[in-house]
C-alpha cells in the first residue's frame, strides 16, 4: 500500500517546495515505468533517488548442480562398467557445452527442442530457463525436421546400420546383425529413440565418441551429442517427452 505524502505542518516555503518537486519526480517515474512496461530500466540516480527493483524484472536464471565447470562436467567418470574418458573441453568452443539459458523456443517445460541451424538441443525447465546442450546434425540430404516424441531410451544402446547404409559402405556389413553397446559404438553412451504418431522415423537423439563433431553438419541425419551431455539429458527425461526439430 502507498503512502500517502503529507509535509509536516512546520515546514517552511522552502521545504515545502522541495517536497512538492520531490513527489512530482516519483510519480514522473511511476508514469515513465509503466508507459515503458518496465521493459526498460530508468537511471534512478538523476532523480536522487534510491534504486529499487519490480516484479516485472527477470529473476536470475536457475541453478542446477549440474551444470557447473566443465573441468566437473566433461571428466571421467565409470558407467555401467565403461570408463567414459574425459572431453578435452578447452578444444570444444565454449558455446557446445551444456550451460542454462533464458529459454528462447516458447514450448513448453519438459519439451526438447533442436534447432538444426543453430546446432542446439535445448530442454524447456519451468520458471523460463532451457538447458542448452551443443549438437552434431545431419549433413545436407540426411536432416530430419517435425514435431514427434521420444517413446523410449536405451542405455549403452545396440547400433544396427540401416541396410542402405551398408550398401554405401560394405564395411558395415559385420554390424548387419548390430553392434554391441561400448565406447566405440556410433550411438554412445545413450540414445532417445523418435517416434511419430507411433512409428519409428528411424533417428535418435544420442550420444558419441567423436566429441569433436559436435557443432558440425556429418552425421546421417540423427542429432548427436557428448556423451556426458546426452547421459545428463537422459537422466533428465522421464516418459514420452515431445520434442521439437526445426
Amino acid at each position: 500500500m502507498s503512502e500517502r505524502f503529507s509535509p509536516p505542518i512546520s515546514a517552511g516555503k522552502d521545504e515545502l517546495r522541495t517536497a512538492v518537486s520531490r513527489r512530482a519526480a516519483l510519480v514522473g517515474i511511476g508514469s515513465a515505468l509503466a508507459a515503458a512496461g518496465c521493459s526498460r530500466s530508468v537511471a534512478l540516480a538523476q532523480f536522487e533517488v534510491d534504486d529499487y527493483t519490480t516484479g516485472a524484472i527477470r529473476p536470475r536464471i536457475s541453478v542446477d548442480r549440474q551444470v557447473t565447470n566443465p573441468e566437473v562436467m566433461y571428466a571421467s567418470f565409470t558407467d555401467d562398467g565403461f570408463v567414459l574418458p574425459a572431453i578435452p573441453y578447452k578444444k570444444v568452443e565454449p558455446q557446445w557445452r551444456r550451460q542454462i539459458v533464458v529459454d528462447p523456443t516458447g514450448e513448453a517445460p519438459g519439451t526438447i527442442v533442436v534447432r538444426l541451424q543453430e546446432r542446439y538441443l535445448y530442454y524447456v525447465q519451468p520458471g523460463g530457463d532451457a538447458l542448452r546442450y551443443g549438437v552434431g546434425i545431419g549433413r545436407e540430404g540426411f536432416l530430419w525436421s517435425g514435431r514427434a516424441n521420444i517413446q523410449y531410451g536405451k542405455k549403452w544402446p545396440t547400433w544396427t546400420p540401416p541396410p542402405e547404409m551398408i550398401a554405401r559402405k560394405p564395411e558395415l556389413e559385420k554390424w548387419r546383425g548390430g553392434q554391441p553397446g561400448g565406447l566405440d559404438n556410433p550411438l554412445g553412451a545413450r540414445a532417445l529413440y523418435i517416434f511419430k504418431d507411433g512409428r519409428d522415423t528411424g533417428f535418435r537423439v544420442h550420444g558419441s565418441p567423436e566429441w569433436w563433431t559436435i557443432g558440425q553438419a556429418m552425421s546421417s541425419g540423427c542429432v548427436r551429442m557428448i556423451n556426458q551431455d546426452v547421459i545428463d539429458l537422459f537422466n533428465r527425461v522421464s516418459g514420452k517427452t515431445p520434442i521439437v526439430v526445426a
